[in-house]
Formats: structure tokens, C-alpha cells, sequence
């Protein structure tokens, strides 16, 4: 069977007010995982609808890649400090929920 693209979405709900600083630990880590092998793209998703979950997406070549990637020591430096409280006291998540999924069909588009 052909390799697929996998997808993972880490569904992170924030307290009202810890946004910013969520996009902003994201910020910090841009590119860190771009030479990981397998990796495919990254989005972090701000709601623009009155939610507090915000979704990072992340592509893969297929599950082994992700696994490879969560199994080492790149994943832990990257996430280390990731339930640290933000400036305005708290933390940042609230919760997170991991959701995969393959490309079942698509579309290019215009690019």
C-alpha cells in the first residue's frame, strides 16, 4: 500500500487572554521541526469564531515519521516548558486533545 499523508491536530484549548502567548511559544520554535524526516507542513489556527481552541496542524509522510518525531529528543527539547504559566499568571493550555487523520481525497487548488 502506497504511502499516505498523515495528519495531527493538537486541539489546544487556552483560558480567555492566553492566545497571544500561545502563538508567541509558537513563534519562538518556528523551523523546529522542518529537517525532521517525513515532515510535510505546519499551521498553527487562530478561531476568528468566539472559540478558545486553537488547532496546530501538523502533515506527515506517514504514522512512522510522526512516531519518529514524537520518540525523539528534538520533540521533548521543542515541548519542554509547554505547561509553563504565561506572564499574566496561569497557564497557557487549558487542555489539548490529539486528533490524526489521512488525506482521503483533495484538491490542489490554484496556488
Amino acid at each position: 500500500m502506497a504511502d499516505v499523508t498523515v495528519i495531527k491536530i493538537n486541539a489546544i484549548t487556552v483560558p480567555e487572554g492566553s492566545g497571544d502567548e500561545l502563538a508567541r511559544r509558537f513563534a519562538a520554535r518556528a523551523g523546529a521541526v522542518d529537517d525532521q524526516d517525513g515532515f510535510e507542513g505546519f499551521e498553527l489556527l487562530r478561531p476568528t469564531d468566539g472559540r478558545n481552541t486553537w488547532l496546530v496542524v501538523t502533515r506527515w509522510r506517514d504514522e512512522e515519521a510522526f512516531q519518529a518525531w514524537v520518540d525523539s529528543p528534538a520533540f521533548a527539547h521543542g515541548h519542554q516548558g509547554a505547561d509553563a504559566p504565561h506572564p499574566q499568571g496561569g497557564p497557557v493550555a487549558v487542555s489539548s486533545e490529539l486528533w490524526s487523520f489521512e488525506v482521503a481525497t483533495g484538491s490542489p487548488g490554484q496556488g
